[in-house]
């Protein structure tokens, strides 16, 4: 990978690290084991992957900067819950994530629940609170991020997921679940990097959301690849669980090699629609290349 790149990438995960932490609520703030719970749930692991695309995506023009922490952050808070809800018994039935106990196991059900209950909450407070944007751009990213995390995008996809188990899928079939459980909060976090800066055109917009679309389906592309390649100390969550739950994947639609190929191929078409971006779009070129990748 470009060592500029891996130096950016650093940087930025140490930098919304140092978001979460100051705008988390306070763990000594009652309800305490709710917020301890909540910042345990959400600091310190994960790839940072969608904060890390708001913040590239912002590059492409002259972002504020106030628009773009409480987005990178309400990004993540979106992905944490689903984690912690999709880990739970009812769910995937996981004890493990992000190399740590999941958060019903470290706490119990009841608290996991209403973790990704404040989470998701906490999410829409932050990026509706003032900032340099119109009042008129602001709403369109809540609305953005609205839209990707419910039955139009990843909630929707978590149920057709639920209903497939067991079942086979085409490819088709397939691309669609995942443009919504998977896909849409990606297309979303580069759609708030883009809507954090003023002066990006509907042009622009519209290149970005090609770019991440196919980044999206890429990114699932490759978790399945990894899911079988890797173990679980390398993952960070349960190695082989989808194989053993009998979900649908593209390794097991396609195969191994021509799963990964693919990956390589809808990462080529992302890349391929950030040229009328110019320069400006490096980061994102760099981190659809880390997705394809990255060994976890």
């Amino acid at each position: 990978m470009n060592p500029d790149f891996i130096a950016w990438q650093k940087h930025a995960q140490a930098q919304m690290e140092e978001l979460l932490n100051r705008l988390l609520p306070d763990g000594n703030r009652l309800p305490e084991t709710l917020h301890q719970a909540m910042r345990y749930a959400a600091l310190d692991g994960g790839k940072r992957l969608r904060p890390l695309l708001v913040l590239a995506a912002s590059q492409v023009g002259q972002v504020d900067e106030t628009a773009l922490e409480a987005a990178m952050v309400a990004v993540e808070c979106i992905h944490v819950y689903s984690l912690v809800h999709d880990d739970m018994p009812e769910m995937d039935n996981d004890s493990l994530r992000r190399g740590k106990p999941t958060c019903h196991i470290q706490y119990n059900q009841a608290t996991a629940l209403l973790v990704g209950d404040a989470l998701q909450t906490l999410a829409f407070d932050l990026l509706s609170r003032p900032s340099g944007l119109s009042a008129v751009r602001q709403l369109r990213m809540v609305n953005v991020l609205a839209r990707a995390s419910g039955s139009l995008g990843m909630a929707g996809g978590q149920a057709v997921d639920l209903a497939n188990v067991g079942k086979a899928m085409s490819q088709s079939e397939l691309e669609y679940m995942h443009r919504l459980k998977t896909g849409a909060l990606i297309r979303a976090a580069v759609a708030l990097g883009g809507l954090s800066c003023a002066d990006v055109s509907d042009d622009g917009l519209s290149a970005l959301d090609q770019y991440a679309d196919k980044l999206g389906l890429a990114f699932q592309v490759i978790d399945d690849v990894l899911d079988c390649e890797q173990d679980s100390a390398t993952l960070g969550k349960t190695a082989g669980k989808d194989m053993a739950a009998n979900k649908p994947t593209y390794v097991q639609l396609m195969g191994l090699n021509t799963a990964r190929d693919y990956a390589n191929q809808l990462v080529a078409e992302a890349i391929s629609a950030l040229l009328p971006l110019g320069s400006a779009a490096g980061c994102l070129k760099d981190l659809a290349l880390y997705a394809v990748r990255r060994s976890y």
